[in-house]
């Protein structure tokens, strides 16, 4: 006999716990063990726990204190197993309600899959990058000894590859249902869409050479044909080497990956594109992608690798408006024209001033919106500062050098743009620190510019919604850290797209995740790793029950709206003796 622990679930999703006394009894046919009820105690939180030591005690007193010491202790249960099961069970139920496995399951049925595995398997890669980031052979050994995830069949890494080749082939669709599911849900701010792209690069010796020649002759073609513009890129993966990689590493072959974020930090759609393709011809291609998906009035927030007129012109289209940043010190004739044009700043939240400019006349006239920050600037003083002092100390004695030596000196020099920007060569080729460049690059010292198609914005709300680009950066810190986008190894192309789509897939649950808690996805994991799931091996069979939650857990739960899991999630009886 032994005391069980039964659940039912109500209507309104709240979960009630019975107490029973059984027994298991063979059933006479096939002979399994069945559970005998011999009394009900009645609902778990309502039982009399005073009634129940009273019956321990009563039942001790025919048993001797070693044997009624081994009848609490449970001395004939053994552990069999203990798995990590939080993490997985929070980022499965996400998954879920997030349509994530609906969109998986729909694009399967299509292409005659098994909807199930395939989703199954694409959840624990996903999940291993937002918990363990490893290889995808890894993965194989963590589901199957690691961690505890519901449904999961065992797989190799020829079935996680075949999983990746699907994601990347239902990709569109994939992503359009997913978007369309949490935009609804989380009731996402649409209307403003964040864009920025990065670089990553992998751990190989050459660049995708096949793709490389196809590349070089559609440009042959295009140049052949006369074409004016250059074409909207295809998303591809080639790994080619560069000689702007924002990872400063030229020494290996890169990809390009942008990324669309909303006002929350949301991540809707990731792409990868060759690794010499500019921001300007990306742009392009989001725009494009996105315009399918049945937006409303969409606002588009960029950086200024996105800023050109073809592009300003390209993301107006559709009645659609841009917020864009021009560059400073290299500013366009127009910029220049705002830069230099008086007028009263207004304070902001914060320490933020604004004032807002326009250049030219009629319905040409461009808007722009000069901003200040204080804090901004005496950091970018204390910057110049440092960086004159360490050329003085440089060029310090250059006058009794040979020509020869002062020119070593300015190639170096040229390699931190900061420093040559200051730095002068006299007429008798002497080096000297330029006071009228410092003067002039104190004119830019806590601004930045932005330019925006909308005129229905205040220059408040248009600076606010720059300042909020720092969603994408945080977006790219999570995947090259947390997520660990990087080092890869693969050697194929669409298992490079492959990879940064399982990598989109768990930003945007972590996303969700630290939205809700308010917290670090580091510290959520970190507390949820703590519930485990174990099981137990006993004379009558094996029981799987997971760890009391922590108030911690607890709270992480609620936040979320996700119930506990249940305290038992299987039970397996022992196969009967023949």
């Amino acid at each position: 006999m032994y005391l069980r622990e039964t659940r039912r679930s109500n209507k309104d999703g709240s979960v009630v716990s019975y107490l029973q006394l059984a027994h298991n009894e063979r059933h006479p046919v096939t002979g399994s063990p069945v559970a005998k009820v011999i009394h009900n105690f009645g609902r778990a939180d309502k039982v009399d726990r005073e009634a129940l030591a009273r019956l321990v005690s009563s039942i001790s007193r025919f048993l001797d204190p070693a044997e009624a010491m081994a009848a609490t202790e449970g001395s004939d249960v053994e552990i069999v197993d203990s798995r990590r099961f939080g993490g997985a069970y929070l980022l499965d139920e996400l998954w879920r309600r997030l349509g994530i496995a609906k969109s998986l399951m729909d694009a399967a049925g299509r292409r005659r899959l098994s909807g199930e595995v395939v989703e199954r398997v694409l959840f624990a890669l996903v999940a291993q990058r937002c918990l363990e980031p490893a290889s995808k052979l890894a993965c194989v050994s963590w589901v199957q000894e690691r961690v505890a995830i519901s449904s999961c069949p065992a797989f190799d890494d020829q079935a996680a590859y075949a999983a990746m080749d699907f994601l990347l082939d239902a990709l569109p669709d994939i992503a359009k249902g997913i978007f369309d599911r949490t935009a609804n849900l989380l009731n996402l701010c649409c209307d403003v869409i964040f864009v920025d792209t990065s670089s990553t690069y992998f751990e190989v010796d050459v660049a995708d050479e096949e793709i490389e020649l196809a590349t070089a002759a559609a440009a042959e073609e295009a140049e052949a044909t006369g074409a004016k513009e250059p074409a909207v890129p295809d998303e591809l993966a080639s790994r080619q080497f560069s000689k702007h990689s924002k990872d400063h590493r030229q020494d290996l072959p890169q990809v390009v990956i942008a990324m669309a974020v909303t006002a929350e930090g949301i991540p809707i759609r990731c792409w990868t594109f060759p690794g010499t393709t500019s921001d300007q011809l990306v742009i392009r291609r989001v725009k494009d992608d996105l315009g399918g998906w049945m937006l409303n009035r969409v606002l588009w927030v960029t950086d200024s690798g996105f800023n050109s007129e073809t592009n300003r012109a390209y993301l107006s289209r559709g009645g659609e408006h841009y917020i864009v940043c021009e560059k400073l010190r290299s500013a366009s004739a127009e910029a220049k024209k705002a830069l230099a044009r008086p007028g009263r700043y207004h304070a902001v939240e914060g320490n933020l001033s604004v004032k807002e400019v326009r250049v030219g006349d009629g319905a040409r006239a461009q808007r722009f919106v000069v901003c200040v920050n204080p804090e901004a600037k005496a950091r970018d003083e204390i910057v110049r500062a440092n960086l004159v002092a360490y050329l003085e100390k440089r060029i310090a004695g250059s006058d009794e050098w040979t020509k020869e030596r002062r020119d070593e000196l300015v190639g170096e020099l040229r390699a931190t743009p900061g420093l040559a920007r200051f730095c002068r060569r006299t007429k008798d080729h002497k080096l000297r620190v330029d006071k009228a460049a410092i003067a002039r690059d104190a004119h830019f010292d806590g601004k930045w510019l932005i330019r925006t198609s909308d005129d229905t914005l205040t220059p408040t709300d248009l600076a606010k919604a720059y300042k909020q680009l720092y969603q994408v950066e945080r977006g790219w810190r999570d995947m090259k850290g947390a997520l660990r986008l990087r080092p890869v190894f693969h050697h194929r192309e669409d298992r490079i797209r492959s990879h940064i789509q399982l990598c989109w897939l768990g930003l945007l649950l972590i996303r969700v995740v630290e939205n809700a808690t308010g917290d670090t996805w580091r510290n959520v994991r970190n507390e949820l790793d703590r519930m485990h799931l174990v099981t137990l091996g006993t004379s009558d069979g094996r029981i799987a029950k997971r760890s009391v939650t922590t108030k911690g857990q607890q709270k992480i739960l609620a936040a979320l709206e996700v119930r506990e899991p249940a305290q038992i999630l299987d039970y397996e009886l022992p196969t009967p003796a023949e």
